[in-house]
C-alpha cells in the first residue's frame, strides 16, 4: 500500500477504489487502536462529523462501527463544518476527531480527516502508525468484548455550542452590514447564516438547502458567479463564499469584484497589527501567495513567513513561532488564537468586523494589496525533480528573474501527487507574466518530455 494520508487525510472517490466503507472501518480500528496503545489510562473518546454528501452517511456508519469495535466512545455531531469538529474535538477533550468531507470536491469524493487531541492536526508519526497497523492487519485483530466495546452517543447541540464560540470570538458588532453568504449547500448552511446574524449582519443566505448531492454543485467558493449577482441585485455589502466543509472563505464587493485569501489575510493581518495581536508583526502564508501580498505587507512593516503549498505547513509554521494569522490564497485562513485549523465562518466574521469598525468598504480595505497577474502552467513530464532541477531550466529561471526583477518572481515546483512540474509566474503585466512563463515551461518540456 502507497501512503494513504495526503496533506489533509484521506480523499477519493467514495465508493470507489480507495475510499471504500471497508477502509474506512480499518482506519477508525487502527487510530482507535493506536491511541490505546498510546494512553492505557482510560477508554479512548472519539468525535465524529460529516459534511451533507450523501457518502458521508455510509462511511460514519464504518467510521463509527469501527471505532466502537476498537474500544472507543464515539460522540456522532452530524453534519457540521471540519472546523467545528475540531472545535468541538478539543472542547469535550476527546482523544480524537473524525470529519468525513472532500471539501471543495465534487459530491461523488469523499474524504477522511483526522484531528489529535485540543483539535490539532494528526502527527505525521501517528499516521504513520495508523498506516502501519492497517498495512499488516494489526488493527484489525485483538478487539475487546462485552463491556470493552465502545458506546455511541449523539451529540445534539454541538452547532449551538459552536455558533457561540464563533460568535463570541468576533471583535465586534456587524451590526449595519448586509452579508449575502453562499452555503455551497454544504456544512455551513445553518451554521454560518445563524453566526453572522448573530454577530449583527443582515443575512441572505444562497445554496443553503443541501439535499446529499447538490454539495458544491455550481456553487460556493469554486463556483462565485450565483453570489456575484446576488450581491448586485440585493446591493449587498459583501457577498461571502465557503466550501463543501467551510473551511475556507473567499469573499467579493458590492460591485462584484473578488477578494482572495491573499487580500483577505492583508485586511485582517493590518486589523490584527493595529490592534497589537499580530504576534511579532508576522504572517504565514504559502509560496504561492501573490507577490502583491509580500509588497503590501513589506511597506506596512509586517514580516511574511513563506511556506510549501497545504494548510499543514503553514499550521506547523504557525504553531513553531505562536503567531497570530496564516493562510493560503484560497481562502484557507487560520488565527489559532480562536481555531486550530481554518475556518471559513470565523474569517467571514473577522472581516465584516474590520470593515464593521473601521467604517471602510471591502473594497477600499482590499485595495491594500495590488495584485500581479499571475500566469500558472502545468508541465506534463517523465521525472518531475529532471525537469526542475535541469540546469538549462535552472537557466531559464535565472534569466527569467532577472528579467522581471523586483516587479515579478518564477516558482518552479514539482507536483507532489503527478507528473508534473507548476511553471508559475507572476509579472507587472499579464503579457509578460505569459511570454516567461511559456519560455520556461518549454526549457523544462525540452529538459524531462513526457
Amino acid at each position: 500500500m502507497g501512503r494513504l494520508f495526503g496533506t489533509d487525510g484521506v480523499r477519493g472517490l467514495a465508493n470507489g477504489e480507495l475510499l471504500t466503507p471497508e477502509l474506512a472501518l480499518s482506519v477508525a480500528v487502527a487510530a482507535a487502536r493506536v491511541l490505546v496503545e498510546s494512553d492505557r489510562s482510560h477508554q479512548p473518546l472519539a468525535i465524529v462529523g460529516r459534511d451533507p454528501r450523501a457518502s458521508g452517511e455510509m462511511l460514519e456508519a464504518a467510521v463509527v462501527a469501527g471505532l466502537a469495535s476498537a474500544g472507543a466512545n464515539v460522540v456522532r455531531v452530524g453534519v457540521l463544518p471540519t472546523p467545528a469538529v475540531a472545535y468541538l474535538t478539543g472542547q469535550a477533550q476527546a482523544d480524537l476527531g473524525v470529519m468525513l468531507s472532500a471539501s471543495h470536491n465534487p459530491m461523488p469524493d469523499n474524504g477522511i480527516k483526522l484531528f489529535a487531541p485540543g483539535g490539532l492536526k494528526l502527527p505525521d508519526e501517528i499516521e504513520e502508525r495508523i498506516e502501519a497497523a492497517i498495512a499488516d492487519g494489526h488493527g484489525l485483530v485483538g478487539r475487546p468484548t462485552g463491556a470493552g466495546v465502545g458506546r455511541v452517543h449523539d451529540l445534539l447541540d454541538g452547532a449551538e455550542h459552536y455558533t457561540k464560540h464563533l460568535v463570541d470570538a468576533t471583535p465586534h458588532s456587524l451590526e449595519g452590514i448586509k452579508v449575502v453568504v453562499d452555503c455551497a449547500n454544504g456544512a455551513a448552511s445553518d451554521v454560518a447564516p445563524a453566526a453572522y446574524q448573530q454577530a449583527g449582519a443582515e443575512v441572505i443566505a444562497i445554496h443553503a438547502e443541501p439535499d446529499g448531492l447538490n454539495i458544491n454543485d455550481n456553487c460556493g467558493s469554486t463556483h462565485m458567479e450565483s453570489l456575484i449577482e446576488t450581491v448586485i441585485r440585493e446591493g449587498a455589502d459583501l457577498g461571502l463564499a465557503h466550501d463543501g466543509d467551510a473551511d475556507r472563505c473567499l469573499a467579493v464587493t458590492a460591485t462584484g469584484d473578488l477578494v482572495d485569501g491573499d487580500q483577505i489575510m492583508a485586511i485582517l493581518a493590518l486589523a490584527l497589527r493595529d490592534a497589537g495581536a499580530l504576534t511579532d508583526d508576522t504572517l504565514v502564508a504559502t509560496v504561492m501567495s501573490n507577490l502583491g501580498l509580500r509588497l503590501a505587507m513589506k511597506d506596512a512593516g509586517i514580516r511574511l513567513i513563506e511556506t510549501k503549498v497545504g494548510d499543514r505547513y503553514v499550521l506547523e509554521e504557525l504553531n513553531a513561532g505562536k503567531y497570530a494569522l496564516g493562510g493560503e490564497q484560497s481562502g484557507h485562513i487560520v488565527m489559532p488564537a480562536h481555531a486550530t485549523t481554518g475556518d471559513g465562518v470565523l474569517t467571514g466574521l473577522h472581516l465584516m468586523a474590520t470593515m464593521a469598525s473601521s467604517g471602510k468598504s471591502l473594497a477600499d480595505l482590499a485595495a491594500v494589496v495590488h495584485k500581479l497577474p499571475q500566469v500558472l502552467i502545468n508541465v506534463n513530464v517523465a521525472d518531475r525533480e529532471a525537469g526542475a532541477q535541469a540546469p538549462t531550466v535552472q537557466a531559464a529561471v535565472a534569466l527569467a528573474e532577472a528579467e522581471l526583477g523586483e516587479t515579478g518572481r518564477v516558482l518552479l515546483r514539482p507536483s507532489g501527487t503527478e507528473p508534473l512540474v507548476r511553471v508559475m509566474v507572476e509579472a507587472a503585466t499579464e503579457e509578460q507574466a505569459r511570454a516567461v512563463a511559456e519560455r520556461v515551461a518549454d526549457e523544462v518540456r525540452t529538459a524531462s518530455p513526457a
